[in-house]
């Protein structure tokens, strides 16, 4: 066999092992985002609000609502005093806009509604993330590189060595001392 020969071989050989890994990562990838989208169903599923959250929610953005109609109000009635020739600062309209805005954002961000909607979406992107970091160490995995636990594995075994090598340096260090 020529060296020609063997090199495509080889080089065969490797491009089958990468398609093969990539495959592999494909499935996988597929598994997650299936895993996914049941865990997702299973939480919005769980996740329906109590009536006294959805009753506290609408309240809190009733509240809000009307928040922003007596910014309005206010906002109409200083242009009205701007057009019969009063002076109105015009940083005291953006005033009443984040005046209000601030507000409205306090009724509905206080209302326990939101606070479970929030818990939820942290979770779930939590849940996601850990998925995601897996599919990927995985993936790095198939690929013949390093994963993040082969590293920490290595780094385990050194901490590990330089312990065993500072008690021998001790031990060697007390023969030293009896021998002199």
């Amino acid at each position: 066999m020529s060296d020609t020969n063997q090199m495509q071989d080889e080089w065969s050989a490797m491009v089958e092992e990468m398609n093969d890994a990539v495959v592999d990562s494909m499935e996988q990838n597929m598994k997650a985002q299936a895993a996914f989208v049941e865990s997702w169903a299973d939480a919005v599923e769980e996740s329906m609000p109590e009536q006294n959250e959805v009753s506290e929610g609408l309240e809190g953005y009733n509240r809000a609502y009307e928040e922003w109609m007596d910014a309005a109000d206010r906002m109409v009635e200083r242009s009205a005093d701007a057009a019969q020739g009063e002076d109105v600062d015009p940083a005291e309209f953006r005033d009443i806009w984040l005046q209000s805005a601030n507000e409205a954002f306090k009724h509905v961000m206080s209302t326990s509604a939101f606070a479970a909607a929030n818990g939820q979406l942290v979770e779930s992107m939590m849940e996601m993330q850990q998925q995601a970091d897996e599919l990927s160490q995985d993936t790095i995995s198939q690929l013949g590189f390093s994963t993040r636990e082969d590293v920490d594995e290595v780094a385990e075994r050194l901490v590990e060595l330089e312990r065993r090598q500072h008690a021998v340096e001790q031990k060697l260090d007390q023969i030293l001392e009896h021998l002199e």
